[in-house]
């Protein structure tokens, strides 16, 4: 990893660790703002599965903060704690998220169906850049150039490629999610003019992660790619 990497890595480290920390406050204090009917976040993707015809999708619970997720293999939805059992309009709007995500697999949406089959090659991608940095490392200490540089930038431009390439396609799939899960909040009467701008605030700072993982695989991709065009001129 060179310099100019560790440089862009740090930038962006630092974006997304400010809007992390953005999206934890909204979360925490949208958690103390209740919803209409007092439904838990269980509750809120079970009746909004049920309201677009879906019933063989699990809801389950799972560990972590804000670690909520659509498994389209498994069928599941798994809702950290405070989400599965908030009744709040952080967890309300978490919970229609994800659900978002198993209506979008019900209905055959195209991105979605595009970063499922991405995965297993963003996978192979990931492990090949790994063993790559660790191969160029204990060359680097050993001596001797166990893979040829050019080689090497190859390799990292194809494998960021997959990442930018997975990382944009992930951006449509988490948008229209949130553009599903507001819509049924608000026509389900689970928000209103009181509550629902919070919910639309709390998915989009959650959308700003995604958008901050796409630029920094981009412009690691940029990099590597100049780097590469440099040295064969």
């Amino acid at each position: 990893m060179g310099l100019g990497h560790l440089v862009i890595f740090g930038i962006f480290a630092l974006i997304s660790w400010l809007i992390s920390s953005q999206l934890k406050s909204r979360f925490k204090k949208y958690s103390l703002i209740g919803i209409n009917r007092g439904m838990s976040g269980r509750d809120v993707a079970q009746q909004m599965l049920h309201d677009h015809g879906i019933y063989d999708v699990n809801i389950v619970p799972t560990e972590g903060q804000l670690s909520d997720h659509y498994n389209p293999a498994k069928k599941t939805i798994a809702l950290s704690h405070d989400v599965y059992y908030g009744q709040n309009v952080s967890a309300a709007a978490v919970a229609a998220h994800e659900t978002g995500h198993a209506v979008q697999h019900a209905r055959a949406y195209a991105p979605l169906q595009l970063r499922s089959a991405m995965v297993p090659i963003q996978n192979v991608s990931a492990q090949v850049l790994n063993t790559i940095f660790t191969l160029m490392f204990f060359g680097a200490i050993f001596a001797g150039n166990i893979l040829p540089i050019n080689l090497a930038l190859l390799i990292f431009v194809i494998c960021y490629g997959v990442f930018t390439l997975f990382a944009f396609i992930t951006l449509p799939v988490e948008i229209d999610a949130s553009r599903r899960a507001l819509a049924w909040l608000s026509n389900s009467g689970v928000t209103n003019y009181s509550n629902h701008s919070q919910a639309k605030d709390a998915l989009k700072w959650a959308a700003y992660t995604y958008v901050v993982a796409a630029l920094a695989s981009l412009a690691s991709l940029l990099y590597y790619l100049f780097l590469l065009l440099g040295r064969r001129d």
